[in-house]
């Protein structure tokens, strides 16, 4: 589904990420891990658009992703959360999931300002799905409270919904175990196989925290200072010298 192809980012004379080789296949969960500051969160964005590659080709199935705007590549199915927690401040928990689903409306601008019939139809069932969709994953009684009230774990929860809204194909999560306590970090955990599986998503996940993504994951991408040094199943990131020296230094 995802390939990149020696995707490569500077910013000036610094290399965030050079020759980036990485791919995604259907329904796989696909961990990127490294040391801060090893590039993860700037793979993320060129990917996603946020920023172009300095070098390289970053594919998504037949679309070159390299040249296009965020919001284009998420119609075309990527969707991604962020590592810190970027809900609509001042919406309720359904207008956060609205918004996303707006995405897929496809209604010009004078029927949505006049609420012609087209448009109000459209309207009740975006509205009626963003529903359905809070109550699949448990945050249905939550509708209309406040986004930033919820509990941090739900909150965390929330983006990812807010992400599933507009019915992606693959989805990216930057670091959503970040500041979860153990038993948050555990239902994460069963939560991300659980969309995986209803959803019929391939996932991609930057996460510091070994415990999920070596439970979650069946490959890694291991980085450090933006150069891909591991790749392979949990159990060989595991035992690679040069991860375990990347993470805890050697004397």
């Amino acid at each position: 589904m995802l390939s990149c192809d020696r995707a490569t980012m500077r910013f000036g004379g610094l290399t965030a990420v050079s020759d980036l080789n990485l791919s995604v296949g259907p329904d796989e969960i696909v961990g990127l891990i490294g040391p801060n500051g090893a590039g993860k969160t700037t793979a993320f964005n060129m990917i996603t658009g946020v920023y172009r590659p300095t070098e390289g080709t970053i594919r998504y199935r037949d679309a070159d992703l390299s040249r296009l705007a965020p919001h284009r590549i998420t119609k075309l199915g990527l969707a991604r959360t962020f590592q810190n927690i970027r809900l609509f401040r001042g919406m309720s928990v359904l207008e956060n999931v609205l918004v996303a689903g707006n995405l897929r409306m496809g209604v010009s601008l004078l029927p949505s300002v006049l609420h012609l019939p087209g448009y109000a139809r459209r309207e009740r069932a975006l509205r009626e799905e963003a529903l359905a969709l809070l109550d699949r994953v448990g945050l249905a009684d939550h509708a209309l409270d406040a986004a930033t009230s919820l509990p941090y774990g739900m909150q965390r929860r929330l983006e990812i919904v807010r992400a599933l809204a507009t019915r992606p194909s693959l989805l990216l999560l930057d670091e959503p175990a970040a500041g979860m306590n153990p038993q948050e970090s555990r239902e994460l955990m069963d939560f991300i196989l659980r969309i995986r599986e209803e959803f019929s998503l391939a996932i991609l996940l930057i996460e510091h925290h070994m415990q999920v993504v070596m439970g979650v994951c069946g490959r890694m991408y291991v980085l450090e200072y933006g150069i891909t040094i591991a790749e392979g199943t949990p159990e060989e990131i595991r035992r690679n010298e040069r991860v375990i020296e990347a993470y805890l230094g050697v004397e």
